[in-house]
């Protein structure tokens, strides 16, 4: 499966070979995260953070091995790996679903 993670009004979605690419290309092409207000490719969670923060997430510091956000009066929680570079889709999900 090959595509661009596109994050758009607090959610976030793969879009599969984006710009018609064919697979046998698009194939060996890096997924990336996108924030489509802005264009920006989100490389860190230096960068993720204030876009969550923008829409109403906070920080949670209860965890020393996850970076995790809450939204105030929910119970939802994104739970995220430490390190940016060992996020992956299943982690995505938790961003999509809230």
């Amino acid at each position: 499966m090959s595509g661009v993670w596109v994050f758009k009004n607090g959610v976030v979605r793969l879009v599969e070979n984006p710009g018609g690419a064919d697979s046998s290309q698009g194939a060996s092409r890096r997924k990336v995260l996108v924030h489509l207000p802005t264009n920006q490719v989100v490389t860190s969670y230096e960068v993720l953070e204030p876009m969550l923060t923008s829409i109403g997430w906070e920080r949670y510091h209860n965890d020393p091995d996850l970076l995790q956000f809450h939204k105030r009066s929910t119970t939802h929680l994104i739970s995220l790996p430490k390190h940016f570079n060992k996020l992956k889709t299943m982690h995505m999900v938790s961003i999509i679903c809230v």
